[in-house]
């Protein structure tokens, strides 16, 4: 049976209205400058270094970020688990959107490990015998497409890098806040996910936000002609990210081992 979304009218023509009417009002403090580190992640532990401060505030940054979707009369048409199955997908790349749109800088702290060289002099120092070399780590499994697999993946240098990056990119092009809601629409309704059931309704809000994204930037940014494809490419740049080292980064230092999943239908089935 075709769900209420597919069947029924849209209620709004465009998302310009579903998105912008729901819009954060408030600021979250910034956790401090961002250092510059050294993209080698191979060979560095990476935590940061205020994980109080940066977790309070990413777990701020999620609330209004689910408050926003909620807020969006778009999805609320969607049935409960087409709601779950999108946010469970995009929730990092709209909580790394948020982090940039209220510009909370990564203070973090890096310990390389000590060098095979290193570890053989300090061996034959207390009279032990020199270990042997480590085997290479195993690649981390690819999550499936839309999901975060759930197995630990502690950040390294080059996963901070890389978000570092993406925020830096965001404050690079001064993105307003209109901006950043087409962004978030664009991200929010995703129509390739498998198990969707709506698929054809939530395609055509991904285009209007994009559209809504490329009319504002015509009109706004009349010379700079190359933004929207600038703007596409903080979208490119949202893709490279784990969003469970998102998840080991910004939760798992205040509340341990974390089952997104869980902690996302509570949040959306909750009044932010």
């Amino acid at each position: 049976m075709a769900c209420r979304c597919c069947s029924e009218g849209r209620r709004h023509s465009s998302i310009l209205y579903s998105i912008l009417r729901s819009q954060e009002e408030r600021a979250v403090p910034a956790a401090g400058p961002a250092p510059r580190g050294c993209p080698c992640g191979s060979r560095r532990r990476v935590a940061l270094r205020s994980p109080q401060v940066a977790c309070k505030a990413a777990s701020a940054v999620l609330v209004k970020t689910l408050r926003f979707v909620q807020n969006v009369p778009c999805f609320q048409e969607l049935p409960l688990d087409e709601q779950l199955l999108l946010v469970r997908s995009c929730w990092a790349p709209l909580l790394l959107l948020g982090l940039a749109q209220e510009r909370v800088h990564l203070e973090t702290v890096e310990s390389a490990e000590p060098s095979m060289l290193q570890r053989i002099l300090t061996a034959r120092q207390h009279g032990e015998r020199p270990p042997a070399p480590a085997p290479a780590p195993a690649p981390a499994p690819a999550p499936a497409p839309g999901r975060p697999h759930h197995g630990p993946h502690p950040p390294s240098a080059g996963d901070i890098q890389a978000i570092k990056g993406f925020l830096a990119k965001c404050w690079s092009l001064d993105i307003s806040t209109k901006e950043y809601a087409y962004l978030k629409g664009t991200v929010l309704f995703n129509p390739d996910l498998p198990g969707l059931q709506c698929t054809q309704y939530i395609e055509g809000l991904q285009r209007e936000a994009q559209e809504a994204l490329n009319e504002h930037v015509r009109l706004i940014h009349r010379g700079d002609e190359a933004r929207f494809a600038k703007l596409n490419v903080v979208l490119s740049l949202l893709r490279s990210i784990n969003a469970n080292v998102v998840a080991e980064l910004f939760f798992r230092p205040i509340i341990g081992a974390v089952n997104m999943d869980d902690m996302l239908l509570e949040m959306l089935c909750a009044k932010l």
